[in-house]
């Protein structure tokens, strides 16, 4: 790829970091030809900051807040909830999660994500996971970031189907359709029940 003229690049790289801001400046560095440091150097410039808190500030941002879990009992961190909706969830692999022999990630770890998302989503201080159907679709390695969204399908008095999908870039990893029970009574129609209490 030819270098572009620095004011061009540096509008790109914001276009691009606006598209995905769990964008790595490793991935920034390969999409436009150049180092690390100029990487880091555009994002200075345009005042952005870098990746760790770009995920700080948005999981700051107001959101529903959960009721199924504590937060401590999340895997990854939400940052963003809109309950009975959808919900999106960052988890990075590291030393602890992989397969020392290969740097694999554990498969109950992007598992343990995507189930706590799905029960997360739900606007009910007691959900839980009667089953999942879950297809693992490639290998995820050490330093790669999980970012999992959860969609609730429908919603029904005592049970909800939460579809969730785990990408790295733009690559789906992970799908899975888990069945949650809950003990809400007050719903009418699958749309409604929205922010009730």
């Amino acid at each position: 790829m030819e270098k572009l003229p620095k004011r061009e690049r540096q509008q790109q790289l914001l276009a691009a970091i606006d598209r995905n801001p769990f964008v790595t400046d490793e991935e920034l560095m390969r999409t436009f030809g150049v180092s690390i440091q100029t990487v880091r150097l555009d994002r200075l410039e345009l005042g952005i900051p870098e990746l760790r808190e770009r995920i700080k500030s948005m999981a700051e941002k107001s959101y529903d807040q959960v009721r199924t879990l504590p937060l401590h009992e999340i895997i990854g961190d939400i940052i963003d909830l809109q309950l009975d909706k959808s919900g999106i969830s960052i988890f990075e692999i590291r030393e602890e999660h992989v397969f020392s022999r290969n740097k694999i990630a554990r498969g109950h770890h992007i598992f343990a994500q995507a189930n706590s998302l799905a029960v997360a989503v739900i606007n009910d201080e007691v959900a839980l996971t009667a089953s999942a159907d879950i297809r693992f679709l490639r290998a995820v390695r050490l330093g790669e970031k999980c970012i999992a969204k959860a969609y609730v399908r429908s919603l029904s008095r005592g049970k909800a189907k939460v579809e969730v999908l785990t990408m790295i870039g733009d690559e789906t990893v992970f799908q899975g359709q888990f069945l949650i029970f809950h003990s809400r009574k007050d719903l009418r129609s699958k749309n409604e029940g929205g922010h009730q209490e």
